[in-house]
């Protein structure tokens, strides 16, 4: 174990870690280039700490950039530390977390650093879908090195001194950084779609813990799960009058009242994340109109509607859910699809991609639906016609094609208002009632807004051993 106690990089890791369990590797690998002078330059660790330790007993494997040799420029035997970190941790079976603090790759190093920044590249893309990969960028990350995030799972971000670009933003025609810091915190969460959370260091080590201990180890791991020290038959109250609120409904839902949100400023229409049910982790994909803050005041609204950003965001969840095995649970309160000139370019794109996520995924899979569900938009948001195992509904839940007043409209244009109303009224009656659905299968049950999470609980239960054979194909192609 180092003894470097005043190494901000190493600092980092003693914080995350378990204490007391973090074990050095390859302390004393330095740079091998002599070009420009290398050779009579301190290189200690070659600019990253690596090793292995534990989060709550857990076995994790870690890295962390030092900024203070050479700026923490990656070279070829940096590259190779941070490989051999992915190579023990696909062996044993532990996730990787990564804290990058890095002025890019080490220009005496030239091509031999170029060379190196691909070798991570490559051990990234064999570790996707075998063991979870986490980041933090806590100082520069620049260039090549934002795929680095881009590749990982689960990305963090230091709110007030981290810079994360691909360009850096005076680069970019028409902006500077005083008018649009493209490079901030603020902004590679709200409109990338790569950060899962900006906060302080105190706080993003926090969250990697907690994310930690709701994952599976590795692709083997067959879900995770714990003792429960929740109520399973608990009422969830309120839980109808808060139904906008989806990030309301998971943490009403789930043991001990935990919802691990996901990209959280990304989308905020589509809400993702982890949830407990039994002990069991679940994955949870929402739509959402509303957001309520802890005082009960409602801060944001949002249309019932599916968007780019969202359909992403959701496709790239559920895709890591199916690969480590999490369940799936998908609540749903949609009428349509964002109708505008940007969203258009987009939309058809996006939304092949949620419904062949929800679709292709073969691990347990349950649907909610809780206000409306109305047009093709319900269908892709886990429909039992695409694969759902389950789905339940809410007694005043409205579905079918589209709002009746709205289908009366179309079907009797040149009718009265009275006609209008008439069968506006009928068409409610026999298409836009949950219990039509119902009849014809396409909901399993109708519950109780308050019930929701004993029924949850016994669903996934049921699942838990769930098979399925499919095509045999190399991969998709979506």
């Amino acid at each position: 174990m180092s003894n470097r106690s005043n190494n901000l990089a190493e600092q980092r890791l003693m914080k995350l870690l378990d204490e007391n369990s973090f074990m050095e590797i390859g302390s004393l690998v330095t740079a091998r280039s002599t070009d420009f002078n290398l050779a009579e330059t301190d290189t200690p660790s070659d600019g990253v700490i690596t090793g292995h330790g534990l989060i709550d007993g857990n076995l994790v494997f870690v890295y962390s950039q030092d900024a203070s040799v050479l700026n923490g420029t990656i070279g070829e035997m940096h590259a190779k530390k941070i490989a051999a970190v992915y190579d023990r941790a696909m062996k044993m079976g532990a996730p990787v977390i990564g804290f990058l603090d890095c002025a890019g790759v080490r220009l005496q190093e030239s091509v031999d650093a170029l060379d190196a920044m691909g070798l991570i590249y490559e051990k990234q893309v064999m570790a996707s879908g075998v063991i979870p990969q986490i980041c933090a960028v806590f100082g520069k990350c620049g260039g090549g090195l934002t795929v680095v995030p881009g590749l990982c799972d689960f990305a963090f971000m230091e709110a007030d001194k981290a810079k994360m670009f691909v360009n850096s933003p005076n680069a970019i025609e028409g902006n500077r950084t005083e008018v649009c810091d493209t490079a901030a915190a603020a902004f590679q969460s709200e409109e990338t779609g790569i950060l899962d959370f900006v906060g302080s260091e105190d706080e993003i080590m926090l969250n990697i813990r907690d994310l930690v201990c709701m994952l599976p180890a590795d692709n083997t791991a067959n879900g995770y799960m714990e003792d429960c020290t929740d109520d399973l038959n608990r009422l969830c109250e309120s839980m109808e009058n808060m139904k906008g609120d989806a990030r309301y409904l998971l943490s009403e839902i789930a043991d001990n009242h935990v919802f691990f949100e996901t990209k959280r400023d990304y989308a905020k229409n589509m809400v993702t994340g982890f949830i407990q049910l039994n002990g069991m982790t679940v994955g949870a994909v929402a739509n959402a109109t509303e957001i309520y803050d802890e005082n009960g005041t409602k801060t944001e609204t949002f249309d019932s509607t599916l968007t780019p950003k969202g359909c992403d965001k959701a496709s790239e969840f559920i895709a890591f859910c199916d690969a480590f095995e999490i369940p799936v649970l998908s609540i749903t309160n949609v009428t349509g699809y964002k109708a505008c000139k940007c969203c258009e370019k987009r939309l058809a794109k996006s939304l092949s991609k949620l419904t062949y996520a929800f679709a292709n995924a073969t691990v347990p899979k349950v649907n909610l639906l809780v206000d409306k569900a109305y047009g093709s938009a319900s269908v892709i948001m886990n429909s039992k016609s695409i694969g759902a195992d389950l789905v339940y509904a809410w007694p005043a839940v409205k579905t079918g094609t589209m709002d009746a007043k709205l289908a009366a409209g179309i079907m009797y244009a040149d009718a009265s208002a009275d006609v209008l109303e008439q069968k506006a009224k009928e068409y409610e009656e026999l298409q836009s009632s949950v219990v039509t659905a119902a009849k014809r299968g396409y909901v399993d049950l109708i519950l109780e807004p308050q019930d929701t999470r004993k029924y949850l609980v016994a669903a996934f239960e049921m699942l838990f051993t769930k098979r399925m054979d499919t095509p045999y194909k190399k991969h998709g192609t979506k």
